[in-house]
């Protein structure tokens, strides 16, 4: 049925109001850094017509493929998924992918392949990934026939995706909510001998919930987007008691298919991965332990470890239900921007660690410089913020904190994702993050702040 109002439509009730962050440091910031080769979508005018449209498929395992990268079966399917938005003569698209990370070869393929399909320009593109842990690394195609035929897969999942986003492009309203979910837990612990992984309930932790709808001008939900700051490792590395290591979509892919399922499968769900840096599930299957003499220790619930992921996934996908259905979608099809703008900031980088337990001392010292590229994309009144390390939750509510944009959506792990950027905290304690970096202190600052810039300069 179409609302009384032929610009806006609602779901059970008005809006959340957006809540309120913690102070940051990059306010003073903002002003002083400068946009240098900023590159930016055209933004169509205030007559163009803004479209929606999604599509996803799955990524299919055939037996023959297994096991691969240790994982021996599929516990449930995971995802390409694709939302195409479309604002006069121009298009983006953000594909999502259920996988911990994606090389740059799979990467360009699914670039091709959507715009072959699509037309959107490969740089309108943006991939990034859900970072389940439970999935298998994307190797070079060259290093074995798995490894193709793995990319193959991902890339004929792509296919089907963008076609259904194509065929379903329609004229589109948007709206934003958000919510609070406690599924996350800071996994900084500090043990006898030094800071390890745990569950680190002192410790910063982002429990907004970021929800995003967009429906056709009949009130009928396209997708529903959620920005949420967890990693999905719930059954990461948790072997069952048959011997098998298997693959799953977890956390994320739990929250979405309770949405999705809410929405008959007529909308298609999206995890947008927040500041995971420092955030895990607040319940894992493998897990650490701290004792009272804060000695450390792992143990594993194997297969009663299903149960976690189903009541947190499900306890994620309540709340982004609930704050979906509050949401008040509006433009009528007309008046929403839809903008891309890319930009690099250089970084000090030092020597990638890979450690395997606490430390008290660490060596910090830069060894040379990266250019850490970034994304926003504007819809409307909303922005979404992506890079590619894993930002830590202080920095992702300091950018939030000094954005111009009503709703900010800070997500991490774009264009196949790297190591940890943590905060100067991290490196003063010796963390796990910090140690497991490519990046020298300092730079979550720096992208901090060059990330208000550019938001602010969207914004006007």
């Amino acid at each position: 049925m179409v609302p009384k109002n032929e610009n806006e439509s609602t779901r059970l009730g008005s809006p959340l109001h957006r809540r309120s962050f913690l102070n940051g440091s990059i306010a003073a910031a903002v002003t002083a850094t400068s946009l240098g080769g900023a590159t930016t979508a055209r933004a169509a005018g205030a007559g163009a017509v803004l479209k929606a449209g999604a599509g996803r498929a799955v990524i299919d395992f055939p037996s023959s493929l297994l096991p691969l990268d240790g994982f021996t079966t599929v516990h449930d399917d995971l995802y390409v998924r694709i939302l195409l938005l479309e604002n006069g003569s121009r298009r983006v698209a953000l594909a999502v992918l259920d996988l911990t990370s994606i090389s740059a070869e799979a990467i360009a393929a699914m670039r091709t392949t959507i715009a072959q399909a699509s037309g959107v320009a490969t740089a309108d593109i943006v991939v990034t990934v859900t970072h389940t842990f439970s999935a298998p690394h994307v190797q070079a195609t060259s290093s074995s026939t798995a490894a193709a035929q793995y990319v193959q897969q991902i890339t004929k999942a792509t296919a089907t995706a963008i076609v259904a986003a194509v065929e379903g492009l329609r004229s589109a309203r948007v709206g934003f909510g958000t919510g609070t979910c406690d599924v996350n837990v800071n996994r900084d612990v500090l043990t006898a001998d030094g800071w390890w992984l745990g569950t680190g309930e002192a410790g910063s932790s982002d429990k907004s919930v970021g929800v995003t709808r967009l429906d056709d001008l009949d009130g009928n939900p396209i997708a529903v987007l959620i920005n949420y700051s967890v990693q999905s490792s719930v059954m990461m590395e948790s072997v069952m008691t048959s011997g098998d290591l298997p693959i799953t979509s977890d956390l994320a892919g739990a929250a979405v298919r309770h949405v999705e399922k809410q929405y008959e499968g007529d909308a298609v769900g999206f995890f947008l991965v927040g500041s995971c840096g420092d955030q895990s599930p607040a319940f894992r299957s493998k897990r650490y332990t701290i004792d009272k003499d804060k000695k450390w220790a792992q143990v594993d619930a194997q297969d009663a470890g299903w149960l976690l992921l189903t009541v947190q996934g499900e306890r994620l996908g309540t709340e982004a239900v609930r704050v979906s259905e509050t949401i008040k979608t509006s433009g009528g099809g007309s008046g929403s921007t839809v903008r891309l703008l890319t930009d690099t900031v250089t970084v000090d980088t030092m020597a990638m660690g890979h450690p395997t337990g606490p430390a008290k001392t660490y060596d910090f010292t830069p060894t040379g410089t990266a250019d850490v590229p970034i994304w926003i994309l504007q819809l409307g009144n909303g922005a979404f913020v992506g890079v590619e390390p894993e930002l830590s939750t202080d920095t992702a509510l300091a950018i939030k904190k000094h954005s111009p944009f009503p709703h900010t959506a800070v997500m991490s792990m774009l264009e196949g994702g790297s190591k940890n950027m943590a905060e100067a905290q991290s490196y003063a304690r010796i963390t796990y993050e910090a140690m497991d970096s490519s990046y020298a202190q300092g730079s979550a600052e720096t992208v901090a702040a060059k990330i208000g810039a550019m938001l602010h300069s969207l914004r006007g």
